[in-house]
């Protein structure tokens, strides 16, 4: 081997980079193992133990020392469901952006637009470029974009800005531009907050152009805090409200006009109907009775108000309420100087019931709106803001307006001081507070927001004031919250399943090939260390499919030595030398030709799943990736060096074993005579698998693929499934599936409920209800310790995950794309290759075969099955590998029939190829044997969440080894023509 000492001062120098590298990680862990022996059960006092020694120097290399927190930041990361902690995509509305950019505009067309684009919008469209379609077919040119009451306004003009004059070509450039602004601003806005939220290694990242932000917070474990912090616009408004005398009589009149709609005829007591006031005092308490039933909007009062106060509600009864006052033939009921009223509620508070019981309550205001519907005053005039105490000593937060909302908030409290009214302090669309002014007008712009907080809320509050409102909302489209407790059972599974892995994958090399196996598994180790040392130099996340993968590693990494040494075999057995039976072997026409084909096939699979794949599925085609280059150099260079080694040496190498030495020589099976047979055999599997696809069984679709969300919870004791679902779906009021999880305590609990709603509120309400609906089987927990994630959690939610409509759709979409994508990939790369189209046809009929073969069995076995064969990303990601796997088998057949007839073989064209697949048998089933030992591995210690995953890859390796010997290439030998065949035959007979 030529450059050997080149190769050599790299791989020291690679290695020891590496161990560079993975030092901070093995520091930072022994640090936390202390703080946490420290802490004992306190996760509090562990994060202040590490806090405190973040500046000391924990690693001293001698030439250079580091600090725990710059070994903190340089350790491998590893993703949340290693980690534990929060992910969220957050879809920035386009639309509201638009909306902004037109300045609310009236205009029925771009509105009519704007709700089209939202109804018809498609898997990978965005939203952006359906405006645009429905624009285009709503206005059939008679409206233009650059219309006056639409973008030519007064906002938009000037320079880099909107005219009259404009196409509408010329205006999507502008608005497209606009919005990539508005994006980039969101993105900032996010940073900041989060920054200031004190996670530990952050990430957030746009991705592509799709308005769409990542974020992932590691250790974060307060679920809704965090998604309130998140989610929240942080649109501070400040309103004069009506008082409850001003806006009494439109309540009562709505009520009797509620009635001729809203009750059912039923036999019902007379009522006092008066006035409002009749109805909520205390004097009217003895006719409660009396009135339910009778009353569509008081009936859902639970105490009356006062002030500003129109009531108190359950959250539960928020939507009724909103859509009684939305109603035509309600708002006509207003006064005449109420037509614009808006009604709001307030953050949810505790009162007491008429037993004395504390219940959950939201307070009702009518906000004194205008025509266009804007605040007196906004949030934007804030220039600090700080959390703070109010005089009572509770939570609060202090503001400082410039000079300009100074002067209107002096004029503001001054007519609230004259009037006796209120200000409502409002954040997106929620009350916090409405105070009254009594000591007149206030000057200098300082203020302060008050109400029911507790201290967290006062800093996130204050914080996301500071950091500014985002241009849009963010909506949570996606989310995945993981608890560390959970995390770390993933990392244990994924650790006895690598060092099992790779113990059976070294234990059989040797055993199959003797010497050369050590080399192998020195290489195989080798190869470890370079991948972690490249995902720790890089940054690269650790997930545990990205374990998956390493531990795939394993079994391919020896793929390359395996065809390495079966060449040498066969050279040896042709009478050469060992040293020249080493170097045929490495040589291009020796095994490197069908290595290189080989490995491109999984390069270009592991390059498309990269693509389309997100999150953990990222980190399991990252994995691969690295593998696949890093396996290729030890086994290619590494192997060699010891081998040479040897043959300078001692030159006892051999590539068998006593046992092995005889194994599959003189081997001859006629696979193509049996051809028939398998494809009768293989019709019949793939007819079975399409009728139970389209027509019985259909497919169990995850959530990534239909939209919902899914909890998996830990009970104290077994439960039964069925009724814990039935219970769920009546709390719902929509059908809820409970199945067990691993362990007859552990369900996955999955709902659709109001999927296609986003917003914090929508989240919060969903845990809420869960909560409820289970408290009896928690009598002991909060709902904070049953929703969020902590140290040592053992009961409760330990992973939970939302994927929204909108992205449902687009992973759907992308998955199709990667796995059609890559067949035809793979159909061009062959096809320049082997310079026919049909070493293309019999590679790809095989893999679509393996395809059908694999989804069939996930059809017709989900029902039953003890684990859970759900049709999500990890499933597209198990369908890309066997891609990849099914071709490496088949291209290594191929190149050995192309090697056949470029040289003298003997025979017939069916004799070339049956002799090409026997003398490849060893190979085909030695690496096959490799990826079910590490399969079976991680099937059975690998850990319940990834199950289902393994068996995918596990049932697709099986297949795919049996259609490339059974279907590649007897459709080859059926598809090549006669005439080629004739040539092909002439030219050996001749040789002969």
């Amino acid at each position: 081997m030529q450059n050997k000492g080149l190769i050599k001062f790299f791989a020291i120098l690679f290695a020891l980079v590496s161990i560079y590298q993975l030092s901070f990680t093995f520091v930072a862990n022994s640090v936390k193992s202390e703080a946490k022996a420290f802490a004992g059960d306190n996760p509090d006092k562990e994060l202040k133990y590490l806090d405190s020694i973040g500046k000391e120097k924990v690693l001293n290399l001698g030439f250079t020392d580091f600090t725990y927190n710059e070994v903190k930041n340089k350790q491998l990361n590893k993703g949340l469901d290693l980690e534990g902690g929060i992910n969220v995509i957050l879809q920035i509305s386009v639309k509201d952006v638009l909306k902004g950019l037109a300045n609310n505009s009236k205009n029925p067309v771009f509105n009519k637009s704007l709700a089209d684009a939202t109804a018809n919008l498609e898997g990978n469209k965005t939203y952006l470029n359906k405006f645009f379609e429905a624009f285009e077919a709503n206005s059939k040119g008679s409206v233009k974009l650059a219309s006056p009451d639409i973008f030519a306004n007064r906002s938009l003009q000037g320079e880099g800005g909107v005219d009259f004059q404009m196409s509408d070509a010329q205006v999507q450039k502008v608005i497209k531009k606009k919005v990539d602004e508005s994006i980039e601003s969101a993105y900032k806005v996010l940073r900041e907050r989060i920054d200031k939220f004190g996670v530990t290694q952050p990430n957030i990242q746009k991705l592509g152009e799709t308005g769409r932000i990542l974020v992932e917070l590691p250790g974060a474990k307060d679920v809704d805090r965090i998604k309130k912090l998140l989610g929240g616009k942080a649109q501070l408004e400040f309103w004069e409200t009506f008082k409850i005398e001003e806006i009494g009589n439109f309540l009562v009149a709505s009520n009797e006009a509620l009635k001729k709609t809203e009750i059912k005829k039923t036999e019902t007591k007379a009522v006092a109907k008066d006035s409002l006031n009749a109805l909520l005092t205390d004097n009217a308490k003895d006719s409660v009775d009396t009135k339910k039933g009778n009353n569509p909007l008081f009936d859902k009062m639970l105490g009356q108000g006062g002030g500003p106060v129109l009531g108190y509600f359950a959250p539960k009864d928020t939507a009724a309420v909103n859509a009684y006052f939305k109603r035509a033939d309600i708002r006509v009921l207003l006064g005449a100087d109420q037509h614009n009223a808006k009604f709001v509620w307030s953050k949810p508070t505790t009162i007491k019931d008429a037993k004395g019981k504390d219940i959950e309550a939201v307070e009702l205001y009518a906000l004194k709106g205008n025509r266009d519907n804007v605040p007196a005053m906004s949030g934007g005039v804030v220039t600090d803001a700080k959390d703070t105490f109010d005089q009572l000593g509770k939570p609060a937060v202090s503001m400082q307006m410039n000079s300009q909302g100074a002067k209107v908030w002096e004029e503001l409290t001054g007519r609230a001081f004259s009037q006796k009214g209120y200000i409502a302090i409002v954040l997106d669309n929620i009350v916090y507070s409405a105070p009254g002014v009594t000591s007149g007008p206030i000057a200098g712009g300082r203020s302060e927001i008050t109400g029911s907080f507790d201290v967290a809320e006062t800093k996130d509050l204050a914080n996301v004031l500071n950091a500014g409102k985002l241009p849009a909302s963010a909506d949570i489209i996606q989310s995945t919250v993981v608890g560390p407790s959970l995390g770390q059972a993933a990392i244990d599974a994924g650790t006895i399943s690598s060092v099992l892995g790779f113990l059976l994958v070294c234990l059989w090399m040797v055993f199959y090939y003797g010497k050369a196996g050590w080399y192998a598994n020195l290489a195989l180790l080798l190869n470890l260390l370079f991948l972690f040392g490249i995902m720790a130099s890089f940054g690269f996340v650790l997930t545990l499919p990205g374990i998956a993968g390493i531990v795939l590693t394993l079994g391919t990494a020896v793929d390359a030595n395996i065809i390495i040494y079966e060449r040498a075999k066969e050279e040896l057995r042709e009478g050469k030398s060992l040293s020249e039976a080493v170097v045929a072997s490495y040589g291009w026409h020796g095994a490197m030709r069908s290595i290189i084909d080989a490995n491109v096939t999984h390069v270009l699979t592991g390059a498309i799943l990269f693509i389309f794949g997100t999150g953990p599925i990222k980190g399991f085609a990252l994995t691969l990736l690295i593998g696949i280059v890093t396996s290729l150099f030890t086994s290619i260079f590494i192997a060699r060096i010891f081998i040479d080694r040897n043959i300078a040496g001692k030159g006892d190498l051999t590539f068998s074993t006593n046992i092995t030495k005889n194994w599959f020589t003189n081997f001859h099976f006629d696979f193509i005579k049996i051809k028939k047979f398998t494809y009768i055999f293989s019709s019949i599997v793939v007819v079975v698998s399409l009728v139970s696809i389209f027509f019985v069984n259909g497919l169990d679709e995850g959530v990534d693929f239909v939209g919902g969300r899914t909890f998996q919870v830990k009970f104290e004791k077994p439960v039964d499934a069925t009724v814990v679902s039935d219970e769920l779906s009546a709390a719902f009021g929509t059908p809820v599936e409970a199945k067990i999880l691993g362990d007859d305590d552990q369900l996955k609990i999955t709902t659709k409920y109001k999927i296609k709603e986003d917003g914090v509120a929508i989240d919060e309400e969903v845990n809420q209800i869960l909560y409820k609906s289970l408290t009896k089987y928690f009598p002991n927990t909060s709902y904070e310790k049953f929703i969020n994630s902590f140290d040592g959690k053992k009961i409760g939610v330990v992973q939970q995950s939302k994927v929204g409509a909108s992205i449902s759709e687009d992973i759907k979409t992308n998955s199709y794309w990667a796995v059609l994508g890559a067949m035809a990939v793979i159909f061009l790369y062959l096809m320049i290759s082997f310079r026919k189209w049909q070493y293309s046809l019999g590679a790809i009929a095989a893999v679509a075969h393996d395809v059908i073969f694999v989804l069939g069995i996930y059809s017709l076995c989900y029902k039953f099955m003890p684990f859970h064969m759900e049709m999500d990303q990890h499933f597209i990601a198990a369908i890309l590998t066997v891609i990849g796997y099914s071709m490496n088998d088949t291209v290594i057949v191929f190149d050995r029939i192309r090697e056949f007839i470029i040289g003298n073989r003997k025979g017939s064209f069916e004799d070339i190829v049956n002799a090409s697949i026997n003398t490849t048998l060893s190979r085909t089933l030695n690496t096959s044997l490799m990826m079910i030992i590490v399969l079976l591995t991680m099937f059975i210690f690998g850990g319940e969440s990834i199950r289902g995953f393994i068996f995918a890859m596990l049932i697709g390796i099986v297949v795919g080894t049996y259609s490339s010997l059974f279907i590649a290439t007897p459709v080859l030998v059926d598809t090549i023509s006669s005439d080629d065949k004739h040539t092909i035959e002439d030219k050996h007979n001749k040789a002969a």
